[in-house]
């Protein structure tokens, strides 16, 4: 294998101690960042989600409410509990576990966040705000893909990034934390022509679709380095695997850099979540916002 890893568990561990060391700092000044999370119904996988992020929470020292909603829960009843939450200055940071029961509106719910504590960055106020430049609540993956690139690579001016995937919540949001670096960004997806020869002039190549091993080792500037936010599950030789959106064994052979599934960007999500109810409790109490990069 001729790329390097990109250890996103190593990196989320200390970006967790970060954290934690900044909310010791707050503790001893009587502010104790909070979040909130809501479930709705009995999804397996939201279920483990919810309960991981809540051990995270509480490792870091922050305060952790769950709420766990019956899937029959009407829109209405939701909508009260995020209004009970807006208002509560004892919930810096609050996130609705998605996805939501087929008879709710996921983006009526997701905007009733108040956005000073919507750590997803999902509603449209922050998807503005961080579209025209301004400071805005980063959605979670797209904030840790960054971290994990200026970590590797320094300063991305110049570089051509190529983000393959187009959703609301990775690939736009990534294009913008890309052009904010001063990258040349590409967003490319499903009905890209030659969508192969667009990844090959990368020198960020982003993988972001949901389609296991779809990105081939051919399809890699040899140099490049490769995120894959995917996480696929697959049946092979027996078992049950989990993979990328990028053929990681042949795209090592030619990449520079490339992060792994599982252990890659995934261990990010929860690391940046944490970050993000920081940084919100922070802006609630007219404090500056700690540094979390690890830059020396």
């Amino acid at each position: 294998m001729a790329a390097s890893l990109i250890d996103g568990k190593s990196f989320a561990l200390g970006l967790r101690g970060r954290v934690a060391d900044a909310v010791s700092g707050l503790a001893a000044r009587g502010i104790v960042p909070g979040l909130a999370v809501v479930l709705v119904g009995e999804d397996p996988a939201s279920a483990v989600y919810v309960r991981n992020k809540g051990v995270q929470t509480r490792e870091a020292g922050m305060a952790s409410w769950e709420h766990r909603l019956p899937a029959e829960t009407a829109q209405a009843d939701l909508l009260a509990l995020i209004e009970t939450l807006n208002h509560d200055p004892a919930v810096h940071g609050i996130l609705v576990q998605l996805p939501l029961p087929g008879h709710m509106d996921a983006e009526a719910v997701i905007n009733a966040i108040d956005p000073a504590k919507d750590v997803d960055g999902f509603t449209i106020g922050n998807v503005g705000l961080l579209g025209t430049g301004q400071r805005a609540m980063v959605p979670c993956t797209p904030l840790g893909c960054i971290m994990l690139l200026k970590d590797r690579l320094g300063d991305l001016s110049g570089l051509n990034a190529v983000v393959v995937g187009r959703s609301n919540i990775v690939g736009k949001p990534m294009a913008q934390l890309l052009l904010a670096e001063n990258c040349t960004v590409t967003i490319a997806h499903s009905r890209t022509r030659d969508l192969a020869a667009v990844c090959r002039g990368a020198d960020i190549l982003v993988a972001a679709v949901g389609r296991p091993r779809m990105i081939r080792g051919d399809w890699v500037k040899p140099g490049a380095t490769v995120i894959d936010v995917g996480i696929n599950r697959i049946e092979e030789d027996g078992r049950t695997r989990l993979v990328g959106d990028v053929d990681f064994e042949n795209a090592a052979r030619v990449a520079g850099a490339i992060t792994p599934v599982p252990g890659g960007v995934g261990p990010m999500t929860i690391a940046c979540l944490l970050a993000n109810t920081l940084t919100a409790c922070c802006r609630a109490n007219g404090l500056a916002e700690p540094d979390l990069t690890g830059a020396a």
